[in-house]
Parts: structure tokens; C-alpha cells; sequence
């Protein structure tokens, strides 16, 4: 109750501030002259004053308490203004050891050392000793295939185990879903599926199709409604309403979010020859071995289509007629001529960036088991030497930035039991544990906090747009992850998971490094120790028309 009388002093002082004007006016016109009675008509309609103006307190009152018990809700913490302190906290200007203050959602101060003690005493402080202080990740590539295919996984699901994982940002990719998101229409079926229903918040991409690629006003609209972007498929992408581009229809997407300047994502792999016998004749074929899906899907593919991509890149380039628009290469598998080739187009000026993802750096083909479905996924995970040029090119800043490719199904899809890699659905599910991967991998290639900051926060946060997400900074959203470093655990059936389908992920039975301790989006602490909080108070992103449109 004490706290609740705290939240509610600062609303009701100037309504009582309000009350007096009103009298104080009121009397003066009454009665011009202090020796003029209050006529019987002027005492009832200071009556009715006062009566309009209690009911208007009446009603603060009650939506103040809401509002509070509404944060107590959304928060496992029930303050509003707060330190978080820790030895180790990443910010923009490295790590340094003091407290980030969280005050109505929004980070106040960062003061460093011991400086932000002072009246430590009247301070609400969290403690969190020598455990991280990080910006929350900001997943730009999640298939949670809410609405339509809740039964894969679903935004309630898939946000809990965000938050599990310390993300606090999800960028949903319009596929899986049914309807994909292609349309102003299709897109407030996701923003209606979400609402009341995500514990960490979540930005939509629409989709860039056939249908509509040489249509403005659709891809207007599409964008207009808040779309934060668009993603097109170069490859069948398995789903029948969103069917594969080419340059041409990725040319006509780019003029259109030109205008917008939002980003145009790719998924790069095309069809060399639609009758090309990959499992040729005295080879084994077997389809419960990896290495005969993985010569279905060779890494000419993913080189063709970025070849093709190049040919209208340049149109992002300054002076450009798609100027403003970006380019952004999802899951890059190839690190050979593919990768090559997308530091050229950088080096010429186009506006392009290239993610890929923790399976193609923590896995290598030639461990994955016959048989073992969960490690589908396209493009294919390629062998260890690839791997290792993989992770020079993320530490030396050719590869822009990590995202999960989260992409789960129901498990019949898998087909365990049958274990044929060439018809057992493809995804890799994994949301909740990229950032203990990307650290338990990286460490033995000296990757520091700050960089794993770089790829899972700041860098993500610009590609969508959230200006206001992705660094511990003055005015930035309070979205923060604690975690530790040096905590090993083992992903086994005794490990608290919130994936609607652990059995899929292939990253079950892994011994991982990086335990997260507590996850705040906006102030509010979602998640703590294996609880979260009681009610889904994330936020629907959607972006904004520019005003010059």
C-alpha cells in the first residue's frame, strides 16, 4: 500500500492544484465584493463544482491504482524507478562497474564506480555483483507462426522463452503464419494475435511476394500499416502463399522502401538447373545421411542468388534511384565465394549487411548423426572448415550480426523415427539459448562482451528501426539482460525450457556457458530465475509513415 500511495502522489497533486484555481476563480467572480454574501444559486453550483471535480479524482484515483496494479503485473519488480548495479555492465563506452538507473521505463543515468551511491539508503537497488549488465538482444529473424500455426509455436510460447533467453525484442517473419503477412489486411491478423499475448516486444516483417512486388499501392499500405520492412524468398520457401521472387520483383520492392527507408531481407539461395541430379549415381544416397541433403542444397546456390542480388543492389548505393532502402542478406551459410562477393558490394557503396546464425557456428556437418532431423535447415550447415572462416568473418566485421532463424514445427514434421533429411521439415529452434551458444562457442575465439553486444543488440536494433532499443545509454528503453558468464549448465529434460517443442532443437543435450539471471523490456522486469511475470505486456512495433510521405 505504501508503494501504491507513492504512485498515486505525484498524479493527484495536480488535480488538487486544479481544484483550488477552480475555487479561487470561481469565488472571485461570485462575489466581486468580500462583503457580498454567496447568493443560495452560487452555493449550489459550487455544490455541483465540487461534485464534478471529486467524481474527476474519483476516476484518477482508480486508473492510478489500475495503472499500478497493472505494472505489478507486468513486472516481477514493483518499482518504477530503480539501479541496477554490477561490475560488469556494457555500455556504449565499454564495460565499466556502477549502476544503469531505470526510471518509468527508460534509462535515467549510468554512473560509473561508486559515485551513484550517495543516499544509497533511499534508493531501490538491485545488486547484481560481478554478473553482466547487457543490453537485451534484439532477434531480428523469429518464425513464432502465430496466427494460423499456433500449434508449432505461438506468441505466448514463444516470447516466454525469448524472455527465458534474454531477448527482449522479436522481429517476426511474415511466413509460417497463416495467412503469411503479405497485405495491410494479413498484417493486422498478426498485431490482433499479439496483443495481450507477448511477454517481450515484438516487430512485424511483411512479406515481399509475386503479388504484390508490382504493386505500389499494396506495398505501400503494407508498409504504411507498420510493417517495419519486408522478406522475400529467392528459393521455393516450402509455404504456398509465399512464393519465391527474382530481381526483377526484389527491383520494384527496393523503389517502393526507398521511400520508407526500411529494409528489404533476403533469403539467398537460388536453383542452378531445376533438373540438376544432385545425388548422382555410385554415391550413397542414403537420405538419413546429412551429407546427402546437404548436396542437394551445395553453396552454388547461395552464390547464385547473391550474384543476382548484386544487380540491383546498386540501386541502394547514394545517388541511387532505391536510395534509402537496404539490403540484408538473412542466414548466410557459404563463407566462401558468397561471402566474398557481399564485401564487394559493400566496398562499392551499396547498402547491404549480411547476418547469419549460432547453428552454423556451434555445429558442423560432419557431426551431425544419421538420422538426426533436428539439424535440417536451409541453407544446410556446412562442414568444420567453413565454420571456422564463418567466425573470422563475424569478428572481423563481414558478417554484420547474428539472429536465431528460429523456426520450430510441430514434431511429426521432423520425422524422428524416420529420420529422412530430405522430407523432414527444416528449422533449427533455438530462441531461448542464442545468447549461451554465441558466448560458449565464441569464448575460445576471445569474443568479448562488447562485441557480443554489437551482434545480438546494437547492430539488430538499426536494421529494424528501434532507435531506441539496443545499447545501455541515456533515453534508451530499460530492455536488459543479466547473465553469467561462467555458469555451465546442460540442456537435458531437468533444464526449465519455454520452446513449445524442446524435443526439436538441436541444441538439446548441449553442455552450454552463460546462465541468464533476469530480463527487463521497458522497465519491466519479465523474468527472473525461471518465473515470469504474470501478465504478456509486451509491445506491437510497428513503424511510422515518414513525414514526408
Amino acid at each position: 500500500m505504501e508503494n501504491l500511495l507513492l504512485q498515486l502522489q505525484w498524479r493527484l497533486f495536480p488535480l488538487l492544484g486544479l481544484l483550488l484555481s477552480f475555487l479561487f476563480v470561481f469565488l472571485s467572480r461570485s462575489s466581486p465584493k468580500a462583503s457580498q454574501p454567496l447568493l443560495p444559486s452560487s452555493i449550489s453550483s459550487l455544490s455541483s463544482l465540487f461534485m464534478k471535480i471529486s467524481k474527476s479524482v474519483d476516476e484518477a484515483i482508480r486508473f492510478s491504482i489500475l495503472q499500478v496494479s497493472d505494472r505489478s503485473e507486468c513486472s516481477l519488480l514493483p518499482h518504477s524507478h530503480y539501479w541496477i548495479a554490477s561490475n560488469r555492465i556494457v555500455t556504449t563506452q565499454g564495460v565499466v562497474s556502477g549502476a544503469v538507473e531505470v526510471k518509468e521505463g527508460k534509462i535515467a543515468s549510468v554512473v560509473k564506480g561508486e559515485d551513484w551511491k550517495g543516499d544509497s539508503k533511499t534508493k531501490q537497488i538491485i545488486d547484481y555483483g560481478d554478473a553482466v549488465v547487457m543490453p537485451g538482444l534484439v532477434d531480428v529473424h523469429v518464425h513464432l507462426d502465430d496466427p494460423g500455426r499456433t500449434e508449432w509455436e505461438g506468441f505466448p510460447s514463444g516470447t516466454k522463452a525469448a524472455a527465458a533467453g534474454g531477448i527482449t525484442t522479436l522481429i517476426d517473419m511474415p511466413l509460417n503464419s497463416f495467412p503469411s503477412t503479405v497485405s495491410s489486411e494479413t498484417l493486422r491478423l498478426k498485431t490482433e494475435a499479439a496483443t495481450d499475448n507477448i511477454y517481450v516486444d515484438v516487430g512485424f516483417w511483411g512479406g515481399l511476394v509475386p503479388e504484390n512486388a508490382f504493386n505500389a499501392t499494396s506495398l505501400e499500405a503494407l508498409l504504411s500499416a507498420g510493417a517495419l520492412g519486408l522478406k522475400s524468398f529467392m528459393c521455393p520457401s516450402g509455404i504456398n502463399d509465399f512464393p519465391m521472387t527474382n530481381a526483377s520483383h526484389i527491383k520494384a520492392g527496393l523503389a517502393v522502401l526507398a521511400k520508407y527507408k526500411r529494409p528489404l531481407l533476403v533469403h539467398a539461395e537460388m536453383e542452378q538447373d531445376a533438373q540438376a541430379n544432385y545425388l548422382e549415381d555410385g554415391m550413397n544416397n542414403d537420405p538419413r545421411s546429412y551429407s546427402t541433403y546437404l548436396r542437394t542444397r551445395p553453396p552454388s546456390w547461395e552464390e547464385a542468388a547473391i550474384r543476382e542480388l548484386l544487380t540491383v543492389s546498386g540501386d541502394t548505393a547514394p545517388g541511387g534511384p532505391a536510395e534509402g532502402a537496404h539490403l540484408h542478406v538473412v542466414h548466410l551459410s557459404d563463407a566462401a565465394s558468397s561471402l566474398q562477393l557481399l564485401k564487394e558490394a559493400k566496398g562499392s557503396g551499396h547498402s547491404v549487411t549480411v547476418e547469419t546464425c549460432p547453428h552454423y557456428l556451434a555445429f558442423s556437418s560432419e557431426e551431425i548423426e544419421d538420422g538426426d532431423t533436428r539439424f535440417k535447415c536451409s541453407p544446410p550447415i556446412r562442414d568444420a572448415a567453413n565454420r571456422e572462416i564463418l567466425w573470422k568473418a563475424v569478428l572481423e566485421g563481414d558478417i554484420d550480426m547474428l539472429s536465431s532463424d528460429h523456426s520450430p514445427s510441430v514434431p511429426e514434421l521432423k520425422l524422428r523415427e524416420e529420420g529422412n533429411f530430405l522430407k523432414a521439415w527444416g528449422g533449427i529452434s533455438s530462441l531461448q539459448f542464442v545468447l549461451p551458444v554465441t558466448w560458449s562457442h565464441g569464448r575460445k575465439y576471445g569474443v568479448s562482451l562488447e562485441q557480443v553486444a554489437l551482434w545480438w543488440s546494437e547492430r539488430p536494433a538499426k536494421l529494424s528501426g528501434q532507435e531506441s532499443k539496443g545499447s545501455i545509454a541515456v533515453g534508451k528503453q530499460a530492455d536488459i539482460v543479466v547473465w553469467e558468464p561462467d555458469v555451465e549448465f546442460v540442456l537435458n529434460k531437468d533444464h526449465p525450457t519455454y520452446l513449445k517443442h524442446p524435443s526439436i532443437s538441436a541444441y538439446m543435450g548441449t553442455k552450454l556457458t552463460g546462465k541468464v539471471l533476469a530480463t527487463f523490456v521497458r522497465g519491466n522486469l519479465v523474468y527472473e530465475d525461471g518465473k515470469h511475470a504474470s501478465a504478456a505486456c509486451g509491445a506491437t512495433l510497428l513503424s511510422k509513415v515518414p513525414a514526408d510521405l
